[in-house]
């Protein structure tokens, strides 16, 4: 490795004890969506954005107010003086701790314990935005001569579908350039050895059952909301497995999947028959089918005979249909799998997954884009969520070393 390679690495080591201070800071400001019952990314776009500030970067921000009223914050730093420019693309926000009896810890309140740093958005998308920042700060600092230019963009929105993130940024003009090229650090695979080019199509569906509250003691005089709709997800579920089971190996998995997921509140008390009783889908579904035949479908088994009693409503909580792989001959893909060969001794395999991540709305507008970062296990969205300190490092190198 060349002199200047390892100028840049010994530098990011010394960086190792101020990315567990940022990181600890930052999971202390809850950065929930207000449609999930948070206070949105505000507080933390703040503190990001002082922070970049007090590194001598200028910083954009960019606005967008949701339907809550509230203002969803998006941050864009650029450094270098290059035509082309690699971007790393990170997101604020994080999913809600969950049960707080499954935590050991305080999900806002880090813990570090053998390496690893514990809190909610550790890993999703803590690790990789803390290595994209201070990738930045590494190139400012060293000095060194930058073969393309950098990019960071922190954004709002992006787990409940990116609508006021990346999807309002790319409306604006003078951000992204015809030559970028984009790393998406959120899809995290063992030791970086894989990097994801494509992503199933996503829809997600609220389908809501409509009955006649009653007394329970008095059931015939209603009808029951909720044994319709457990019984509406089986046959929707039986249905999309049934129907929609091809495979293609270079996902993973390799299959569609149909999960039932949320389930909203019906009724306060035990001894009522609810009315009304409303679930969701998360279908993740290989390209090779039309996210429009699945929705169709779905529509079928819900006007069936044997739900004449009730009164079904499907509508479609978030879509996203597949975009165009991104060529495994791209320079960004060249340019990342070179990175990770030289800094890990690794042949990362690109393919395609089922998690949506910004990188499809990225495809849908033509751009190179790639999804890569470094994990043991998947902790996603789990209590107990962590990151290792060793990967925040690793990964902070390989995001340095694409740009000189």
């Amino acid at each position: 490795m060349d002199q200047d390679n390892g100028k840049m690495l010994a530098l990011i080591d010394g960086y190792k004890d101020e990315m567990v201070g940022t990181m600890s800071k930052m999971v202390a400001i809850p950065s929930i969506s207000p449609l999930s019952d948070g206070k949105g990314e505000g507080a933390r776009a703040d503190f990001l954005e002082g922070l970049l500030k007090s590194w001598g970067f200028e910083v954009n921000r960019f606005e967008y107010e949701d339907e809550t009223k509230t203002k969803r914050p998006n941050l864009i730093v650029k450094y270098g003086d290059n035509q082309k420019r690699v971007w790393f693309v990170a997101h604020i926000d994080t999913v809600a701790p969950g049960d707080l009896s499954l935590w050991n810890t305080d999900p806002f309140k880090t813990e570090i314990k053998d390496g690893k740093i514990y809190g909610r958005g550790t890993n999703d998308n803590g690790q990789d935005l803390i290595a994209s920042i201070y990738a930045l700060k590494a190139l400012k600092e060293s000095g060194l001569e930058m073969r393309f230019s950098i990019g960071i963009a922190l954004v709002a929105d992006e787990e409940l579908g990116s609508k006021y993130g990346i999807q309002k940024l790319l409306e604006e003009s003078g951000i992204f350039g015809n030559d970028d090229m984009f790393v998406v650090p959120d899809y995290l695979s063992k030791d970086g050895t894989m990097l994801e080019i494509a992503e199933k199509g996503s829809l997600w569906l609220k389908i809501k059952v409509n009955g006649k509250q009653v007394h329970a003691s008095t059931p015939a005089l209603g009808v029951n909301a909720n044994r319709y709709a457990s019984k509406l997800i089986t046959m929707i579920d039986d249905m999309l497995h049934g129907k929609y089971n091809a495979t293609d190996t270079i996902y993973q998995p390799e299959y569609s999947t149909f999960e039932p997921t949320k389930r909203e509140k019906n009724v306060d008390s035990v001894n009522i028959v609810p009315g009304s009783d409303v679930f969701y889908f998360d279908c993740r579904v290989l390209p090779k089918y039309k996210l429009d035949d699945v929705l169709n479908d779905v529509k079928t088994v819900c006007a069936s005979e044997e739900f004449s009693k009730v009164k079904v409503d499907v509508e479609t909580f978030s879509r996203e249909d597949p975009a165009e792989p991104t060529k495994m001959d791209s320079e960004v893909v060249k340019l990342l799998l070179s990175s990770i060969k030289e800094l890990r001794g690794i042949d990362a395999k690109p393919m395609g997954v089922g998690g949506g991540t910004c990188a499809a709305f990225f495809r849908h507008k033509g751009f190179p884009s790639v999804a890569w970062g470094t994990e043991m296990e998947d902790m996603a969205h789990q209590p107990n969520e962590y990151c290792k300190i060793e990967d925040i490092v690793a990964d902070t190198k390989v995001f340095a070393r694409m740009c000189l």
